[in-house]
């Protein structure tokens, strides 16, 4: 199609949104809609975004003010209030031994609106330990949330379930268990929609995002103010050294990750798998995102008018930060997860703190976290914390 035929059929479509009052409906052949959901005007959404805010772009110049500032931007998006008051009442609903450490079934008041369960394991010895906060993934499977990432003792239906995930994602490792026999205090809660909290359906999603909206609320600022809490949960225990608190994740759960240690100061440093890229080099034709329904997880409404997605993750800077992924992903091209990475160490080099960030790409590897991804994540945690 040359200029002129875009011309064309861009000025019969607008003509056929001015007569639509007279002429009825415009059927899906006349809707400027291309590529499936993406409006035909896309790529002029896109260039309109210029991410004032983001570092060395913002006209702040100090950057802790610049910080502060692009973190109440961020708050100011998830529409879900702090929760700094509500009362953890932590309890425990079921213990068990591990190899060398101890298994517990906790219940904690994330927010106000309900009691969240999750695995709480801890190495025997003498604390404080150092602390991983692991965030579990999307991967449309809910029937299981913390069992992706620590093997469920009191649930042998469940336990199916997660060591086949385990075999297709993680190399056949419980990741949660791998880190408390290595001498860290794992947290892991299930999100809303997943194991104890779910099970959701995949096309329950957009519904159930939607109803948060029309309460004034947020399915993905719900999801981020209760990973801040758990951080907060975590480092204020009695076994756990509050300086040596990291937040873990693969795919949704490394989005989580970053997000956890952008907005809050209990997370010391982050290792995120599979999950960082430029906005708008996500936003192409064919990608996971343009679907909806899981990308309602990761949407705070018009914060991409102020921060691109690694700016928000440079809001933790100068922690150690890791981020990995797989070449073959094809849930993030690799432009994206270039200019992500380029940003990010810009961020980081600016503070002299570049030695603190690592990135790295697995160029064999697709959407996953292998044993030979957790071992680099594992020594680097031991450097780092």
């Amino acid at each position: 199609m040359d200029a002129h035929e875009r011309l064309g059929r861009r000025t019969f479509v607008a003509g056929a949104g001015a007569a639509l009052l007279a002429a009825g409906p415009v059927s899906s052949a006349e809707a400027a809609v291309v590529d499936g959901p993406l409006p035909d005007f896309h790529p002029a959404l896109k260039d309109a975004l210029t991410f004032p805010l983001a570092w060395g772009r913002s006209p702040i110049r100090d950057f802790r003010a610049w910080r502060r500032a692009a973190r109440a931007t961020v708050e100011e998006h998830l529409l879900v209030d702090r929760q700094d008051g509500t009362p953890y009442a932590p309890e425990v609903v079921g213990r068990a031994q591990g190899e060398g450490y101890t298994r517990e079934l906790v219940a904690v008041s994330l927010t106000r609106y309900e009691r969240v369960r999750g695995a709480l394991l801890t190495p025997h010895g003498r604390g404080p330990f150092p602390a991983v906060l692991l965030l579990h993934d999307h991967g449309a499977r809910f029937d299981i949330g913390k069992e992706k990432m620590v093997r469920p003792w009191y649930d042998d239906t469940r336990l199916a379930s997660a060591r086949a995930w385990a075999d297709k994602y993680f190399s056949g490792r419980f990741v949660g268990d791998e880190l408390a026999r290595r001498g860290y205090v794992v947290l892991c809660l299930d999100a809303l929609g997943w194991g104890d909290r779910g099970p959701l359906a995949y096309d329950q999603q957009q519904a159930l995002a939607s109803t948060f909206y029309q309460l004034g609320s947020s399915l993905a600022g719900l999801m981020a103010r209760e990973d801040q809490r758990a951080a907060a949960f975590l480092a204020g225990l009695d076994r756990v050294d509050a300086r040596r608190v990291a937040a873990v994740g693969f795919s949704m759960g490394a989005y989580r990750a970053w997000q956890t240690a952008a907005l809050g100061d209990d997370i010391a440093a982050a290792a995120s798998v599979c999950w960082m890229t430029g906005l708008k080099e996500m936003m192409v034709p064919g990608n996971n995102t343009l679907r909806g329904q899981s990308a309602y997880y990761m949407l705070h409404p018009g914060l991409a008018r102020h921060l691109d997605i690694p700016d928000v993750a440079s809001i933790a800077a100068p922690r150690p930060m890791l981020f990995l992924d797989g070449g073959l992903d094809t849930l993030f091209p690799a432009e994206g997860v270039r200019v992500a990475y380029d940003k990010l160490r810009a961020v980081w080099r600016s503070r002299h703190a570049e030695e603190r960030i690592r990135t790295k790409t697995w160029p064999e590897l697709g959407h996953v976290f292998t044993h030979q991804m957790q071992d680099e994540v594992f020594s680097w945690l031991d450097d780092v914390l």
